[in-house]
């Protein structure tokens, strides 16, 4: 049986033990996106470095606003700062719908067309390059958000918000997540918040996830117990996970003998 309590305290024992190996005195820097995954990841630092090393950022798009991150930050006591990113989004999708392939051999030139998927993926991208900037500049230590149920179905960005130097929270599943959000005493209004990637173009996760099939309770009960108990959906999240394996392993490299 889950035990909230005793999770949180294992939690909260390892991020101390992993700053102590790896960053003694370093900061925790976290993208603050006002879900539940980064709210609980802030709670957790707070509780095992202090207020004070702790470090949030959100980094709104054009046509979103904060989500709460500045509340939640200020209900946590740590250091928060909003860095719009929109104006570099659009640098980006201007750059590469102005820009052409060329090929000397044939002399021809072939215009890029940016796609939807790529331009859902660039903020993300552009948030990890800001926060590794803002963490080699504070001493401080990039901290993932990603969760169990996300990761295995590689619902991330690759080099985007999969991208950390420690990942506190990638064993639990979403519905683990909650009693540990609870334990910690975080306010319900944002442990329960309606899960959403905010990515542009996007909607919330469940109502993503039900077009493909499942929800987070079927896939967090398969991941749990090897089925969700519906056949369709265990189909479904079987497919999704394979696809994406690609994002969950390290770039392979070839072994040469010489």
């Amino acid at each position: 049986m889950f035990d909230a309590n005793k999770v949180k305290d294992q939690l909260i024992q390892g991020i101390k033990d992993w700053f102590e190996k790896n960053g003694k005195g370093c900061n925790a820097v976290i993208g603050l996106s006002g879900g539940k995954d980064s709210t609980i990841v802030a709670k957790l630092c707070v509780e095992a470095l202090g207020a004070n090393r702790v470090y949030g950022f959100g980094f709104p798009d054009n046509g979103q606003g904060l989500n709460d991150a500045d509340e939640i930050a200020d209900w946590l006591g740590i250091h928060f700062s909003e860095v719009p990113i929109r104006a570099m989004t659009e640098a980006i999708n201007d750059g590469i719908l102005n820009s052409f392939l060329y090929s000397s051999k044939n002399d021809s030139a072939i215009k890029i067309t940016i796609t939807k998927q790529t331009k859902q993926n660039i903020p993300p991208r552009i948030r990890m390059v800001i926060l590794y900037a803002l963490s080699q500049s504070l001493n401080g230590r990039v901290i993932g958000t990603c969760n169990a149920s996300e990761n295995y179905i590689g619902y991330f960005t690759k080099y985007g918000d999969g991208a950390s130097d420690f990942e506190p929270i990638a064993e639990l599943t979403v519905h683990e997540l909650y009693q540990v959000g609870d334990a910690l005493g975080i306010p319900s209004k944002w442990t329960y918040k309606t899960p959403d990637d905010g990515l542009p173009f996007s909607m919330p996760d469940d109502e993503k996830f039900e077009k493909m099939g499942f929800n987070y309770e079927k896939l967090d009960k398969y991941i749990r117990t090897g089925t969700s108990g519906d056949y369709d959906a265990d189909v479904a999240i079987y497919d999704m996970h394979r696809q994406n394996m690609f994002k969950l392993k390290p770039a392979e490299t070839i072994i040469t003998n010489f």
